[in-house]
C-alpha cells in the first residue's frame, strides 16, 4: 500500500522507513495495481486520446479524468495527488512528474520524442534474447518490435530478470554504448534500470560474458508492468 509520513513524504509500506510512523493510508495495493494499469494504457499508448505532447506528458488533471471517467462510483475518490504517489514512490520509476504534467518513462507503442539525457550511461548495456532470435540479432542489428524503442538493462542480471518474461534461460546480449552513439543512435536513461534508443546496429553487439556472482533465482515484483 501507499502511506504518507507528515515528515518525509509518500512511502509503499505498513510504517515509514524513516520514523517508524504510521502515515496517513493513500492506496491498497490493489488501487496501485489498478491505477497502474490505467496509467500505462493512457501514457504507454495513448487509450483514451489524451492531449499529449511530443515528449509524452499529459496533465494529471486529465488522467484522473480519464480514470475516473470510465468508473466514477469506483474512482470517485481520485485525486492528483495519488497519481503523484504513486508516481513518487514506484520502484522502477515507471513514471515522471514534471509541474502539473506526467509521462511514462518507458514502455511506449507510440513514437515520441522523449530528449532523454545520456550522461549518465554505462559504457555497456545488456538485452535479453530467446536462442530462437540471437543469431539473427547478432546478423541484423537490433530494432523495436512491440514497443517504440529497443530498451536495454542496467546490468547482466537486470537483463535476465526482464527476459525472464518470454526464456526460461534468456541469452543476454552486450552492447557498446559509445559504439552506438558513433553510428548514429544515441542511448538515453528512461529509468533506474532501463534505457532506450532507436536501434543497436550489429557491429555493436556481442554476447555477453556472466558475471561471477551472478546468480539463477529472480522475483520479478510486476513482469506485466515492467
Amino acid at each position: 500500500m501507499i502511506r504518507e509520513c507528515e515528515e518525509h513524504g509518500y512511502f509503499r509500506d505498513e510504517e515509514c522507513p524513516i520514523c517508524g510512523e504510521e502515515g496517513k493510508f493513500i492506496m491498497s495495493d490493489f488501487e496501485v495495481e489498478k491505477l497502474g494499469r490505467r496509467m500505462a494504457a493512457i501514457l504507454r499508448h495513448g487509450n483514451g486520446e489524451p492531449e499529449m505532447d511530443e515528449q509524452g506528458f499529459v496533465d494529471i488533471r486529465d488522467i484522473v479524468s480519464m480514470v475516473r471517467g470510465n468508473d466514477r462510483n469506483k474512482w470517485k475518490w481520485l485525486r492528483p495527488h495519488h497519481i503523484e504517489a504513486m508516481v513518487d514512490t514506484d520502484p522502477k520509476g515507471r513514471y515522471q512528474v514534471s509541474g502539473p504534467d506526467v509521462r511514462a518513462t518507458y514502455g511506449h507503442t507510440i513514437k515520441l520524442n522523449l530528449n532523454l539525457p545520456d550522461d549518465d550511461v554505462p559504457d555497456e548495456l545488456y538485452y535479453p534474447a530467446t536462442d530462437e532470435e540471437v543469431d539473427i540479432i547478432l546478423e541484423t542489428g537490433l530494432m523495436p518490435t512491440d514497443r517504440a524503442m529497443v530498451h536495454l538493462s542496467l546490468t547482466y542480471d537486470d537483463a535476465v530478470t526482464a527476459g525472464s518474461v518470454r526464456s526460461e534461460c534468456p541469452v543476454i546480449l552486450a552492447i557498446d554504448v559509445q559504439a552506438c552513439a558513433d553510428e548514429g543512435f544515441p542511448i538515453g536513461k528512461a529509468a533506474k534500470t532501463v534505457f532506450l534508443c532507436d536501434k543497436v546496429p550489429a557491429s555493436c553487439l556481442s554476447l555477453a560474458e556472466e558475471p561471477e556472482d551472478h546468480y539463477d533465482d529472480y522475483d520479478d515484483d510486476d513482469g506485466s508492468e515492467e
